[in-house]
Protein backbone atom coordinates (compact mmCIF):
# COMPACT_ATOMS: atom_id res chain seq x y z
CA UNK A 1 0.00 0.00 0.00
CA UNK A 2 1.12 3.51 -0.72
CA UNK A 3 -0.22 6.23 1.52
CA UNK A 4 0.06 9.89 0.82
CA UNK A 5 1.41 11.85 3.79
CA UNK A 6 0.09 15.40 3.78
CA UNK A 7 1.26 17.95 6.35
CA UNK A 8 -1.65 20.11 7.55
CA UNK A 9 -1.01 23.09 9.81
CA UNK A 10 -3.46 23.97 12.53
CA UNK A 11 -4.85 27.48 12.72
CA UNK A 12 -5.76 29.28 15.90
CA UNK A 13 -9.46 29.31 14.95
CA UNK A 14 -9.45 25.48 14.67
CA UNK A 15 -9.50 25.33 18.47
CA UNK A 16 -12.53 25.20 20.71
CA UNK A 17 -12.95 26.58 24.25
CA UNK A 18 -11.12 23.53 25.64
CA UNK A 19 -7.98 24.23 23.58
CA UNK A 20 -8.52 21.26 21.26
CA UNK A 21 -9.33 21.10 17.57
CA UNK A 22 -13.08 21.52 17.20
CA UNK A 23 -14.97 18.60 15.67
CA UNK A 24 -16.29 20.76 12.81
CA UNK A 25 -12.77 22.09 12.12
CA UNK A 26 -11.66 18.49 11.58
CA UNK A 27 -13.78 18.37 8.40
CA UNK A 28 -11.90 21.40 7.07
CA UNK A 29 -8.54 19.80 7.91
CA UNK A 30 -9.58 16.65 6.03
CA UNK A 31 -10.69 18.76 3.07
CA UNK A 32 -7.34 20.58 2.99
CA UNK A 33 -5.46 17.27 3.03
CA UNK A 34 -7.72 15.82 0.30
CA UNK A 35 -7.21 18.82 -2.00
CA UNK A 36 -3.43 18.84 -1.46
CA UNK A 37 -3.17 15.10 -2.02
CA UNK A 38 -5.31 14.72 -5.10
CA UNK A 39 -5.05 18.04 -6.89
CA UNK A 40 -1.71 19.33 -5.61
CA UNK A 41 0.02 16.12 -6.66
CA UNK A 42 -1.96 16.12 -9.92
CA UNK A 43 -3.28 12.64 -9.22
CA UNK A 44 -6.68 13.80 -10.42
CA UNK A 45 -5.74 16.23 -13.18
CA UNK A 46 -3.44 13.78 -14.93
CA UNK A 47 -6.26 11.43 -15.92
CA UNK A 48 -9.59 13.13 -15.12
CA UNK A 49 -11.52 15.60 -17.22
CA UNK A 50 -11.08 18.86 -15.27
CA UNK A 51 -14.79 19.67 -15.59
CA UNK A 52 -15.79 16.55 -13.62
CA UNK A 53 -17.38 17.45 -10.30
CA UNK A 54 -16.11 15.67 -7.18
CA UNK A 55 -19.00 15.75 -4.70
CA UNK A 56 -18.82 14.55 -1.12
CA UNK A 57 -21.70 12.13 -0.58
CA UNK A 58 -20.82 10.89 2.91
CA UNK A 59 -18.26 11.48 5.64
CA UNK A 60 -17.52 9.61 8.83
CA UNK A 61 -15.02 10.57 11.50
CA UNK A 62 -14.00 8.56 14.52
CA UNK A 63 -12.23 10.72 17.11
CA UNK A 64 -9.59 8.78 19.03
CA UNK A 65 -7.82 11.50 21.01
CA UNK A 66 -8.22 15.28 21.37
CA UNK A 67 -5.96 17.24 19.04
CA UNK A 68 -4.12 19.96 20.99
CA UNK A 69 -2.70 23.03 19.31
CA UNK A 70 0.82 22.44 18.01
CA UNK A 71 3.11 24.46 15.80
CA UNK A 72 4.26 21.50 13.69
CA UNK A 73 1.83 20.30 11.00
CA UNK A 74 -0.26 17.22 11.63
CA UNK A 75 0.52 14.20 9.45
CA UNK A 76 -2.66 13.32 7.57
CA UNK A 77 -2.31 9.99 5.79
CA UNK A 78 -4.64 9.32 2.86
CA UNK A 79 -5.39 6.38 0.60
CA UNK A 80 -8.28 5.00 -1.42
CA UNK A 81 -10.28 2.39 0.44
CA UNK A 82 -12.65 1.57 -2.40
CA UNK A 83 -13.08 2.32 -6.07
CA UNK A 84 -16.71 1.74 -7.04
CA UNK A 85 -18.56 2.32 -10.27
CA UNK A 86 -19.01 6.10 -9.98
CA UNK A 87 -17.64 6.69 -6.49
CA UNK A 88 -14.51 6.30 -4.46
CA UNK A 89 -13.76 6.24 -0.77
CA UNK A 90 -10.92 8.37 0.55
CA UNK A 91 -9.56 7.10 3.88
CA UNK A 92 -7.64 9.22 6.37
CA UNK A 93 -5.63 8.82 9.54
CA UNK A 94 -4.91 12.08 11.34
CA UNK A 95 -1.69 11.67 13.32
CA UNK A 96 0.79 13.64 15.35
CA UNK A 97 3.48 15.51 13.43
CA UNK A 98 6.14 13.35 11.80
CA UNK A 99 8.92 12.41 14.24
CA UNK A 100 6.85 13.61 17.23
CA UNK A 101 7.17 11.61 20.42
CA UNK A 102 4.96 10.02 21.43
CA UNK A 103 3.18 9.08 18.22
CA UNK A 104 -0.57 9.76 18.50
CA UNK A 105 -3.35 8.85 16.13
CA UNK A 106 -6.03 11.49 16.70
CA UNK A 107 -8.74 10.40 14.28
CA UNK A 108 -9.61 8.15 11.39
CA UNK A 109 -12.10 9.11 8.75
CA UNK A 110 -13.56 8.27 5.37
CA UNK A 111 -15.20 10.38 2.66
CA UNK A 112 -17.29 8.92 -0.14
CA UNK A 113 -16.80 10.98 -3.29
CA UNK A 114 -19.14 10.71 -6.29
CA UNK A 115 -17.89 11.75 -9.73
CA UNK A 116 -20.55 13.82 -11.48
CA UNK A 117 -20.83 14.90 -15.11
CA UNK A 118 -21.28 18.70 -15.05
CA UNK A 119 -23.59 18.71 -18.10
CA UNK A 120 -26.04 16.03 -17.01
CA UNK A 121 -25.55 16.54 -13.25
CA UNK A 122 -25.60 12.73 -12.98
CA UNK A 123 -22.95 10.39 -11.57
CA UNK A 124 -20.52 9.16 -14.17
CA UNK A 125 -18.47 5.98 -14.19
CA UNK A 126 -14.82 5.92 -13.20
CA UNK A 127 -12.85 5.41 -16.41
CA UNK A 128 -10.35 2.60 -16.91
CA UNK A 129 -7.51 5.18 -17.05
CA UNK A 130 -8.62 6.67 -13.73
CA UNK A 131 -8.98 3.22 -12.15
CA UNK A 132 -5.51 2.18 -13.34
CA UNK A 133 -3.92 5.42 -12.14
CA UNK A 134 -5.65 5.50 -8.76
CA UNK A 135 -5.21 1.81 -7.91
CA UNK A 136 -1.63 2.60 -6.82
CA UNK A 137 -3.16 4.46 -3.86
CA UNK A 138 -5.62 1.70 -2.90
CA UNK A 139 -5.68 -0.35 0.27
CA UNK A 140 -8.15 -1.73 2.79
CA UNK A 141 -10.84 0.72 3.92
CA UNK A 142 -10.93 2.12 7.44
CA UNK A 143 -12.23 -0.32 10.02
CA UNK A 144 -14.28 1.93 12.26
CA UNK A 145 -15.00 0.82 15.81
CA UNK A 146 -18.61 -0.30 16.00
CA UNK A 147 -20.55 0.60 19.11
CA UNK A 148 -23.53 -1.41 20.24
Amino acid sequence: MTRMHVPVRLRWNDLDAYGHVNNAAMLVLLEEARVQAFWGAEIVDSVTNPSTLWLVARQEIEYLSPVPYQSQPLDVQLWLGRLGGASLEICYEVCSPLDAEPFTQYARAASTIVLVDPTTQRPRKITEDERASWSAWSDEPIAFTRRG
